[in-house]
């Protein structure tokens, strides 16, 4: 892909964690997943990763100083030297000015926002369900959900924080804190909007459209 992190913005169940994986592999960067992160903390059971459960569980953004903390860390990484797909990071403009600090000569290549009704997203994380060892996602919808994971055998359960009413307020806090950042990047010349909606590969080759010509 070239020098560049790629900031991928959208409402939580947007698509996010299908498409990043899919973008990283293509332009052969890392996919820098914050969620990821947070719950490998989470499961760790360091001081941080406790603090991070009783935000996450009620459905609050994690301090910026501490996330950023994370993906700086992250961003320092060899793999990471030619730039990344960053998925839940920056949330916030603090974050963002923190990221434009951090991104240095590889500089932030584009913004892209994925656009997917709220009504659409909040269907979309309730079906959720996720493998307790692994993190492979499963749906719901249509019902049943497995409860087996077929990829490694562990328990398929729904996120704590994937009930209707902590969805809720992860929704509110994404328009409440997030939502400034689509006139930060306006600003900047580095904004464009993606519709998420689709299968799979019509919303990824949206995406791969915008990215080849950034780096056409």
């Amino acid at each position: 892909m070239g020098a560049g992190l790629i900031v991928i913005l959208g409402k939580q169940g947007s698509g996010k964690g299908t498409q990043c994986p899919l973008l990283a592999a293509r332009y052969g960067v890392p996919h820098v997943a914050t969620g990821d992160m947070l719950r490998a903390a989470v499961r760790s059971g360091s001081e941080i990763g406790l603090t991070v459960h009783a935000l996450m569980d009620a459905g609050r953004l994690v301090p910026d100083d501490m996330i950023t903390e994370v993906v700086r860390h992250r961003l320092a990484e060899p793999d990471c030297a030619l730039g990344a797909i960053l998925d839940g990071y920056p949330r916030t403009e603090v974050q963002a000015v923190a990221l434009e600090e951090m991104a240095g000569a590889r500089g932030i290549a584009r913004c892209i926002v994925l656009d997917v009704p709220t009504d659409v997203v909040i269907a979309r994380l309730s079906a959720r369900r996720v493998c307790s060892n692994c993190g492979t996602v499963y749906s719901a919808d249509p019902p049943p959900a497995p409860t087996v994971c077929s990829v490694c055998g562990g328990t398929v359960v729904q996120r704590p924080d994937d009930t209707v009413e902590v969805i809720a307020e992860r929704l509110r806090a994404y328009e409440r804190e997030t939502a400034p950042l689509l006139d930060h990047y306006e600003a900047r010349g580095l904004l464009t909007h993606v519709d998420g909606q689709g299968t799979v590969d019509e919303v990824f080759a949206r995406l791969t459209d915008v990215i080849d010509a950034v780096h056409a």
